[in-house]
């Protein structure tokens, strides 16, 4: 498997690419509903639930921040390779901003994926 440096990757909100992206992370599970009965002779048994989709993102403060609370069409994209990006709706849940004497203003976001999510195939 060949190797990905993560410097072509971006973050797109809306269409509209974020500027100054810094690094992103997602976080997508399944739930794993227990149906050990009588019959498994002791051993758990799993079937699998419902998935969901989270994460965040970090960039260099450009311009107005993004709306708390509004749902946007999100694209995660590891490189500049079309089908290297996870593709979804979420709502921004939070932002956290971050600013010291002798660094750049930061903004991170979290985010919750609503529906299904187009995962990276490459």
């Amino acid at each position: 498997m060949a190797e990905l440096a993560g410097k072509s990757g971006d973050v797109t909100v809306g269409g509209s690419s974020v500027g100054d992206v810094k690094s992103w992370s997602l976080d997508y599970a399944v739930d794993a509903l227990e149906v050990t009965d009588m019959d498994d002779d002791g051993v758990r048994a799993y079937i699998p639930g419902c998935s969901g989709w989270s994460g965040s993102f970090e960039c260099n403060k450009d311009g107005a921040p993004e709306a708390i609370g509004s749902e946007i069409a999100l694209v995660l994209k590891e490189s500049d390779t079309a089908n290297q990006q996870f593709n979804g709706q979420a709502i921004i849940t939070g932002l956290s901003v971050s600013t010291s004497f002798d660094g750049v203003v930061t903004y991170n976001y979290t985010f919750q994926g609503t529906g299904a999510l187009t995962v990276a195939t490459a």
